[in-house]
């Protein structure tokens, strides 16, 4: 088990490695090779993560913050608006056309490499939203944010993709999340939900874990069965990072999602992004009831 002590004793022995950027942690890659199957595959099958700097302005992350920022307002003023996911952090699913830039994200080109190299032409979009670790948060157990499918324990695929773009400059005390590298195929499934590995493996998860410290700007895309969590915010400041879930077409995400869109936002958009939505079209946009309750992270067992 990580506790506070051994992970002060850890860091200060360079156990725990902290980066800049959201990707693995060697040397970053040009930018003919981002965008290049070989090495998509290679990080997201290896240690589960990948990543791009830079990959938009810091004036266009800050107005992500701002589209985040009032969503969240909107959110915690509606019963089941926002899911608790522990103390004093929150995640919620939103609707594509309140999120400004989110064209811009899924026509990005290394969004769509990565998505086509993994999940196939046919990807789907099942899935944005955000999550925010507010000071106060606690340090979360290890998980995954679902149980591993047939097609990832038996058939060694990775069918589903989880993006993440942060709102601000992370630095280590906003909470910074950490991913144990290569765990996306550990098989959980004789413990809690096939989620939740129990104390006894936390040493091999504290052993891989990376901290990852991204800028506004960049952008993720990591196997969500790659063994994470959310550290302690000790700082006085929000973490905001937007998530954005995209599926291969025998995943079954979107069961636990409501993806929805007006008609006229569906008609504005353009084919490559419209083909790629699982969403339903309604007249007026309706408060997501958060589907995607992950209970052991709400009152988890320390």
């Amino acid at each position: 088990m990580c506790s506070r002590k051994r992970l002060a004793s850890a860091q200060q022995a360079g156990n725990i490695r902290q980066q800049d950027s959201l990707g693995s942690p060697k040397v970053s890659p040009s930018p003919q090779q981002d965008h290049d199957s070989a090495t998509i595959l290679g990080g997201l099958y290896g240690d589960g993560v990948i990543a791009l700097q830079g990959a938009f302005s810091a004036d266009w992350a800050d107005r992500m913050r701002e589209d985040i920022e009032a969503l969240f307002a909107e959110a915690k003023a509606v019963p089941g608006g926002a899911l608790p996911r522990g103390p004093e952090r929150f995640y919620v699913e939103v609707h594509p056309e309140r999120i400004r830039g989110f064209v811009d994200i899924v026509t990005h080109p290394w969004f769509v490499a990565v998505c086509e190299a993994v999940l196939g032409p046919d990807y789907r979009i099942v899935e944005i939203g955000f999550d925010i670790p507010f000071p106060g948060a606690a340090d979360q157990p290890w998980h995954r944010d679902f149980p591993s499918p047939e097609a990832t324990l038996k058939g060694r695929r990775l069918n589903s993709l989880a993006f993440n773009l942060t709102a601000v400059d992370t630095v280590p005390e906003m909470g910074a999340f950490e991913i144990a590298l290569g765990t996306q195929w550990d098989d959980l499934s004789d413990y809690a939900n096939g989620m939740f590995p129990p104390k006894a493996l936390y040493p091999r998860y504290c052993e891989r874990r990376v901290r990852k410290l991204p800028r506004r700007g960049d952008i993720s895309a990591r196997s969500a069965l790659t063994i994470h969590r959310g550290t302690a915010n000790v700082s006085d400041s929000a973490r905001p990072v937007l998530v954005v879930g995209v599926d291969a077409p025998d995943a079954t995400n979107a069961h636990h999602h409501d993806l929805q869109v007006t008609r006229a936002y569906l008609d504005s958009l353009p084919a490559r992004v419209r083909d790629h939505l699982t969403c339903r079209v309604v007249d007026r946009l309706q408060t997501v009831v958060q589907h995607h309750v992950i209970e052991g992270l709400i009152e988890p067992d320390y």
